[in-house]
């Protein structure tokens, strides 16, 4: 019988990735930016065109296909769909010793 094992919280870490933090921020913001899109009735055509990108890279990134693509990008994708978006850097709990980054959405 196969042992199970306990995931952390990141798909990516849990599968060795090196840039697991990274990843698992752009995954999240490409799901946010796809559920506003879709909320606001946009073609890809229409989203690529705001959002000042090609349609194909933009349907990359809506496929979880983002690595060519900053987050700096993503989060100006966030604000060009009417998002504002706050960066809060605070101290990393005492039971860490190196900080982490995630996205909450309000």
């Amino acid at each position: 019988m196969s042992k199970i094992e306990k995931g952390s919280m990141n798909v990516y870490a849990d599968l060795g990735v090196a840039d697991a933090d990274e990843m698992l921020v752009k995954a999240q913001l490409s799901m946010k930016i796809a559920e506003i899109i879709k909320l606001r009735k946009l073609t890809q055509t229409q989203a690529s065109s705001l959002l000042g990108m090609t349609q194909p890279k933009l349907s990359n990134m809506l496929r979880g296909r983002f690595r060519g693509i900053s987050e700096a990008k993503m989060l100006e994708c966030m604000t060009l769909l009417g998002r504002d978006v706050q960066i809060v850097v605070k101290p990393a709990s005492r039971s860490r010793k190196t900080g982490h980054v995630s996205v909450l959405f309000a």
